[in-house]
């Protein structure tokens, strides 16, 4: 049995996988741009019209990010997404919508602050410890 915890937030995710007691983590960098509005006056049409670009740009960079996460799980038989932030209830929701072979397996997501490498991997290992 294959079991992957996912660390992660807008930068980066980490795939902690454990199987027949081998421990492997990989990174993953999202390469999402992070957005800083210029100065100047607030509200004008200007910045609607950039907000949208940037969010429309976020989006497409973001399902990109998902996909080479799906990749490395795709053999999974159990998952939990962790971290600090909203992108694990996107990848939740892009899984469970977009992904139909992880219909049928079991997925978690938790709320975790940001750790060490190897304390990711004790919290992968202690989360599934629990699970049996």
């Amino acid at each position: 049995m294959k079991n992957v915890g996912i660390w992660i937030d807008k930068r980066e995710a980490k795939i902690i996988s454990i199987e027949n007691g081998n421990e492997h983590l990989d990174t993953i960098v999202s390469n999402i741009e992070d957005f800083h509005p210029s100065g100047g006056m607030k509200g004008g049409s200007q910045d609607l019209v950039q907000d949208s670009k940037y969010l429309e740009r976020e989006k497409h960079q973001l399902t990109e990010f998902f996909k080479n996460i799906v990749i490395s799980i795709e053999n999974a038989d159990a998952i939990v997404i962790f971290g600090p932030s909203q992108t694990g209830a996107k990848l939740h929701k892009e899984l469970l919508e977009k992904h139909s072979p992880f219909h049928n397996k079991k997925i978690s997501i938790e709320k975790a602050d940001n750790m060490t490498d190897n304390q990711l991997m004790a919290w992968v290992r202690d989360y599934y410890k629990k699970d049996k």
